[in-house]
C-alpha cells in the first residue's frame, strides 16, 4: 500500500503543531540513542567504499538478509534499513560513518544490549570482509580525498552548499562521528526547561566526551576537532540558540528560528531538488524558484527541521548534539548522562539551578574554548571540571530516582562510570590517546585501528 501524500500546510498552526505533538506523559518517555563509527579495513586502515564485494552496500544486503529489516534506497543503492517491529534504524553518513539509530527504549539497560547485539550482528558479516569500526569523533589520518562519497542524493545538494558558508563543512560531513540521545518532553514548559539546560550543558558534554584529537595522522591541537568542525560549518543553522533564553520561548519562537534558516533540498517523486538557500517563508507563499506557486507539505517542513544542526535541535523530541563519537562504553554513558540530569524532575530542578544565571556570553565563550581546552576551560571563579564533576553527580542522582536495575540488581547509574574516571583522572578521552601517541605508540597513529576496534565489542 502506497503511503499517503503528506497534507499541505495551510497555516501557520500546523508548523507549530509538528512540533507539539511531541508532548507526551512521563510513562511514555523514552530513550533513542544513536551512535555513528568510522568504517575501516583492519589490513590496510583505508576508509571502506559503498562499492565492491567487501563494500558498505554489499555489508547493508547482508544485514537485511538476517534482520529482515525493510530496505530503503537511494535510486538503485540500498543505503539504510528500517526495523519495522518497533523503530531503530541503520543509516549511511557521507563518507560511511555507520550509524544505528536505536529503537525509542525505556531504560539504559535496554540501550546497551540493544548497541551489544548491534555490533555483534555486524561483526557475523564485517569480520570476513576484513572490515572493522572506530569511534572517535574525526576520522584520525585520512584526508579528505581519500574518503569515499556514498550514493546518496542529498550530499550532492549539502557540499558545495556547505562549501560556500563555512570552511568545515565537508570535514563535518565525511569525516566526524558522534553519539546523540534523542529524549521527549511533556508539556511545552518542560520543552522549555529541558532545552534551555541541555544547552547550557551541552558543552560540558562535548568536554567529557572529547574524543577527536587526531587530523590527517598527526595531533591537531585539539581535544575536541569534531565540536571545532561544528564553530565553522553553517553559523545560520548550528550554535546554542540564545533565543531560548529569553522570555516568550516556546514551541512558535522556534518555528519562527527554523524559518530563518535557509533550505536545502526539497524532496520530489523520491529525488532532491536543490534549493540552498532558499527561504521557506518564501515557500509557504508558493514562491519557491525551484517550484514557483506550490505550497509544501507537512513532510517538506519535517525535512527542513531535520537540516538544522543546533548544540540541541528539536524535532517531536530533543536531539543532544554535542558529543564525539565513542567507543562502546562512550554509546552508554551518553544517554546516561543526559536522561539522569532530564528525566527526574529533582535532578532536573538541580541542574537548572545550576545552569540559570550564566549569560548567553558565558554560554557561547564554554562552546567556543572546549573544542580546545575541554575540562580545563575556565569558568568564572574555577574551571568547567567543576561544573562537569557536578553536573555527572546530579545526573547519577536522577539516575538512582529512576530506580530501574538490571538482572544484577545494579542502576543505571552504572553507566556514568567512564565519565566519573574521566572526571577522577582529570583526563579525557583524548588527553589519554594522546598520552598512548606520544608514550607506549610512539608516533604511530596507525595503532589507533588496532587497539581501539568497536566491531568486535558484541562477541
Amino acid at each position: 500500500m502506497a503511503d499517503k501524500p503528506s497534507p499541505l500546510i495551510e497555516s501557520r498552526a500546523q508548523l507549530i503543531e509538528t512540533l507539539s505533538r511531541g508532548c507526551k506523559p512521563k510513562n511514555e518517555w523514552r530513550i533513542g540513542t544513536e551512535h555513528e563509527k568510522f568504517t575501516f579495513y583492519k589490513d590496510s586502515f583505508k576508509p571502506v567504499p559503498y562499492f565492491g564485494e567487501n563494500g558498505i552496500g554489499r555489508l547493508l544486503n547482508l544485514m537485511q538478509e538476517e534482520t529482515a529489516w525493510t530496505p530503503y534506497y537511494d535510486g538503485d543503492n540500498v543505503i539504510g534499513l528500517n526495523n519495522p517491529k518497533g523503530g531503530g534504524a541503520i543509516s549511511l553518513e557521507p563518507g560511511g560513518q555507520f550509524e544505528l539509530s536505536g529503537a525509542p527504549l525505556e531504560t539504559l539497560h535496554e540501550t546497551c544490549i540493544e548497541t551489544n547485539d548491534h555490533l555483534k550482528a555486524l561483526h557475523k558479516y564485517t569480520k570476513p570482509m576484513g572490515i572493522e569500526f572506530l569511534g572517535l569523533g574525526t576520522a584520525p589520518t585520512w584526508t579528505l580525498d581519500e574518503i569515499p562519497q556514498m550514493p546518496k542524493s542529498r550530499y550532492g545538494v549539502m557540499a558545495p552548499y556547505m562549501n560556500k558558508v563555512g570552511t568545515l563543512g565537508t570535514s563535518m560531513m565525511f569525516r566526524s562521528c558522534t553519539v546523540q540521545v534523542n529524549l521527549d518532553f511533556a508539556s511545552e514548559a518542560d520543552m522549555i526547561k529541558k532545552m534551555r539546560v541541555s544547552l547550557a550543558l551541552q558543552p560540558v558534554a562535548t568536554a567529557l566526551f572529547a574524543n577527536s584529537p587526531f587530523l590527517e595522522g598527526k595531533p591537531n591541537g585539539l581535544l575536541s576537532f569534531r565540536s571545532h568542525i561544528w564553530l565553522n560549518t553553517d553559523n545560520a543553522r548550528t550554535g546554542m540558540l540564545p533565543f531560548v533564553f529569553e522570555d516568550g520561548m516556546g514551541f512558535e519562537r522556534y518555528v519562527d528560528y527554523a524559518l530563518d534558516v535557509p533550505m536545502y533540498f526539497i524532496i520530489r517523486d523520491d529525488k532532491y531538488i536543490n534549493c540552498a538557500g532558499e527561504s521557506f517563508r518564501a515557500f509557504l507563499e508558493g514562491k519557491l524558484p525551484q517550484r514557483p506557486g506550490e505550497l509544501p507539505t507537512v513532510k517538506d517542513w519535517e525535512d527542513h527541521l531535520s537540516t538544522l544542526f543546533p548544540e540541541v535541535r528539536m524535532k517531536q523530541f530533543l536531539e543532544m548534539r554535542g558529543a564525539d563519537g565513542a567507543p562502546w562504553q562512550g554509546v552508554c554513558a551518553l544517554p546516561a548522562f543526559w536522561v539522569g540530569l532530564l528525566y527526574d524532575d529533582s535532578a532536573l530542578d538541580a541542574a537548572w539551578d545550576l545552569v540559570k544565571d550564566w549569560t548567553d556570553e558565558e554560554r557561547d565563550a564554554l562552546r567556543h574554548q572546549v573544542p580546545e581546552l575541554a575540562l580545563n576551560t575556565p569558568f568564572r571563579n574555577g574551571t568547567l571540571h567543576e561544573i562537569a564533576r557536578r553536573a555527572v553527580e546530579i545526573s547519577r542522582a536522577g539516575l538512582k530516582a529512576r530506580n530501574n536495575l538490571n538482572w544484577e540488581g545494579a542502576d543505571e547509574a552504572v553507566f556514568l562510570k567512564p565519565l566519573e574516571y574521566t572526571l577522577e583522572t582529570g583526563k579525557t578521552p583524548a588527553e589519554r590517546l594522546l598520552d598512548l601517541y606520544h608514550g607506549e605508540w610512539n608516533g604511530d597513529i596507525n595503532r589507533i585501528f588496532t587497539d581501539y576496534a568497536m566491531a568486535g565489542r558484541g562477541e
